[in-house]
Formats: C-alpha cells, structure tokens, sequence
C-alpha cells in the first residue's frame, strides 16, 4: 500500500513516549510493535482478521478480534492518548461515526487513507472511464476492501461538520518523505496520493482544549519533524 511505510514513520514520529495508544485494523500488528519498541507506549490493537490477531498475539501485543464500526461503543472514554487509523477509514461502514468514536476514546487521533482526489485518479477516470488503480489503490474494484473512498477535501469537510480540530496534514506518496500541506488547499486535493491528518476535539468535556495540560508546541513539529 503506497504510503504505507511513510505513514508508520510517521505515526511513530508522532506519538509520544510512554503514552496509550488504540491501533485500529492493526493487521499484523508491525506499527503496533514499532510504537511499543520505539516509544515504550501501552499498546492495544483492535483488528478485525482472525488471522491478524493470530499474528499479533505471536508478536506478544495486546490485541482483539473485533470491528471499528460496532466495536468502538465499548472503549471507556478517554481511555486513550492516541487512536491509530491507519489506512482504514475507506474500509469501515460508517466512516462518520467512527471518527467521533476515535475522538471520544482518545484525546488525539491520527488518521491516514488514500486520496481519491489525486489527479492520476481524476486522469483515469476522465481519459479512461475505469475505476482507478495507482500506487495508493492498486486492488481491482472488484477485489478492494475500499467502499468509501473520500478526497482530501471531502475529509476536511467532515472534520468541520464534526466540530474537529485539524492539527496538521501531511501528503504521502510511495518512497517520499510526508510533505506538511494545508490540507483546505485546492492544489494539494489534486497532489497528495495519500493523506496524514493529527485530529482532536476543538473543546473537551471538561471545557479544556487538548493543549491546556502540554507546553504550546507545532502539532506539525511533530508529525513532519
């Protein structure tokens, strides 16, 4: 998956040592134990695959077997540092709710997908009638697990709607570093391949903001450092 290595260097980057940390669709669980290995965090996975979990147990990572669009409920509020979307939410059912379910269990979300909005995506669509296939969609329509593929823009525009704060973006493509862009940007709709958004709520329950209790800091100092 193209942006695949580029959005676990990332998320690494990004999340802070010792924290707690929700992967959701952890597959094998290899950014899981990165985070665990690198930044010492309290890992937990959720991944829909027997055979993920399998994986992940083998790797000694604290994961179960269950599904972001009905298993979400169950987390305890806060319960969470960070929640890890990697690469999913063109996969869920419901990719609203699942968002606002990310940012009550956690006090930050990262989220990356593909960006149908990519001119080579318009191209093909445009030159060739077909459902596209590039380096971040590379299955047949037919095959792909993909049924709610968004732009870039589309994402912001749910954010909004959601009341999120959107801390940084980043673009991705395949054997690149994450290109920091303001992700309201008509151009970057067509340039990025693939998109890393750092989310919170713009107010908490509390009435606090999620920076009250951290030194000011760029979101993007740490997500492009």
């Amino acid at each position: 998956m193209s942006g695949g290595r580029e959005d676990f260097r990332e998320i690494l980057r990004l999340v802070r040592p010792g924290t707690r940390v929700l992967d959701i669709g952890c597959g094998e669980g290899v950014l899981l134990e990165m985070m665990a290995q690198e930044k010492n965090i309290d890992g937990r996975g959720l991944e829909i695959s027997p055979s993920g979990v399998a994986a992940c147990l083998t790797r000694g990572l604290a994961v179960v077997q269950g599904d972001a669009d009905r298993d979400l409920a169950d987390f305890p509020t806060q319960a969470f540092d960070y929640a890890v979307l990697s690469q999913t939410l063109q996969a869920v059912r419901e990719p609203r709710r699942v968002l606002e379910e990310l940012l009550r269990i956690a006090e930050r979300a990262v989220v990356s997908f593909p960006n149908f909005g990519h001119w080579r995506v318009r191209w093909a669509l445009l030159a060739g009638g077909r459902m596209p296939m590039t380096g971040s969609l590379p299955t047949p329509w037919y095959e792909t697990q993909n049924i709610h593929l968004c732009t870039v823009g589309d994402f912001v525009d749910l954010c909004d709607e959601l009341g999120v704060e959107i801390e940084a973006a980043g673009a991705m493509a395949e054997g690149q570093p994450v290109r920091e862009i303001n992700p309201r940007s008509f151009m970057e709709n067509l340039r990025a391949e693939s998109a890393i958004f750092l989310l919170s709520r713009r107010t908490r329950t509390d009435g606090s903001t999620p920076d009250d209790r951290r030194p000011a800091k760029r979101a993007s100092d740490d997500l492009f450092g």
